[in-house]
């Protein structure tokens, strides 16, 4: 049996995912997509066999289609993911889940009401070999109790339209819910510093920061952020514990050894280093909704990112420390 997969966006990473679903993962095919580049959204669908519709709504409400991937702008996800709660159709929305708290809340509340887990939310760092081992290490007690987690998340360059508060809603905040997994704790405070600024960076963009988030068992989790970095894409995170430490450094495929010099290669982009984690992570959804379950990351986990994102931008605005205020979880996500 084949999952019929509908695509809303055909930008940057919806073109990555179409191009995945209809050529390299089993038991699925595009069957239908929408974009606003309407021109853009007809070629790709020509170019796997699916249908482009003229409207969003005509994609989650095709008879034909199975299952969502959202991956539109961010502040468009929550209408879309509660389109498809309505409907009974799964969907894996790109991150954020939303933008704003109440937002993720009128998600939460639709999928607990509808009373069946429809929404994953695309943080693939779970779905790396690195992160997995990391998290592990943890859970077996390895390293004692985790105490500080030290992250670095580096960019070559950042696009055009980036601005200082999209550092923490766009990058940051896969850090926020990596970390949020690897130590199965919440936050409970941020506070965003303001190094001196890159000089190949426009002087509007505050970059780099330097945030550290709070968990509410006083694990102090600092995230480097550097979005114009110009040397590769570099994602590092290492936990110190009461026993020992693990780290996860940049994979490198090369080694290159020359003029009394020896180096390494940095991946390029978030492509060539999340790569593997995607495909996982893509994989796993479509052979878990043959199985009829959905088990990565869910609605809740991309409420508390969005929340603890937004207080992040809180702090960067006001350079204060920023207390961070969930709802109670409901038992429908323990």
């Amino acid at each position: 049996m084949v999952l019929n997969v509908g695509v809303i966006g055909t930008g940057n990473i919806g073109t990555y995912h179409i191009n995945r679903l209809a050529g390299q993962i089993s038991g699925a095919r595009v069957a239908a997509v929408y974009d606003l580049a309407t021109e853009r959204a007809a070629q790709l669908a020509e170019s796997v066999g699916a249908k482009a519709h003229s409207d969003p709504a005509e994609v989650i409400t095709d008879d034909d289609v199975d299952a969502v991937v959202v991956t539109s702008p961010g502040d468009t996800h929550a209408e879309f993911i509660l389109a498809c709660i309505a409907r009974d159709k799964p969907v894996l929305s790109e991150k954020p889940l939303a933008t704003t708290a109440d937002d993720g809340l009128r998600v939460l509340d639709a999928e607990v009401a509808h009373g069946r887990r429809l929404v994953q939310v695309g943080f693939m760092r779970r779905f790396d070999a690195g992160y997995r081992r990391v998290k592990a290490t943890i859970d077996e007690g390895t390293i004692g109790t985790p105490l500080l987690v030290h992250c670095v998340h580096r960019n070559p360059i950042a696009p055009d339209f980036f601005t200082s508060e999209m550092l923490p809603t766009d990058s940051v905040v896969h850090e926020i819910d990596a970390t949020r997994w690897l130590l199965g704790a919440e936050f409970a405070a941020t506070t965003v510093l303001t190094p001196r600024r890159t000089p190949l960076g426009p002087d509007r963009l505050q970059d780099p920061q330097l945030v550290i988030l709070e968990t509410t068992e006083s694990v102090i989790v600092e995230v480097e952020i550097f979005v114009n970095a110009q040397y590769g894409y570099d994602v590092r995170c290492e936990v110190v514990g009461s026993e020992g430490t693990v780290e996860l450094e940049t994979p490198t495929s090369t080694s290159v050894t020359r003029d009394f010099l020896r180096g390494r290669s940095v991946p390029a982009d978030w492509k060539e280093r999340f790569d593997g984690a995607f495909h996982t992570e893509i994989s796993q959804w479509v052979d878990g909704l043959h199985a009829g379950t959905v088990t990565g990351p869910n609605a809740w986990d991309g409420y508390a990112a969005t929340v603890v994102a937004n207080a992040s931008v809180d702090a960067l605005r006001s350079g204060q420390r920023t207390a961070i205020s969930l709802v109670d979880k409901p038992s429908f996500y323990a």
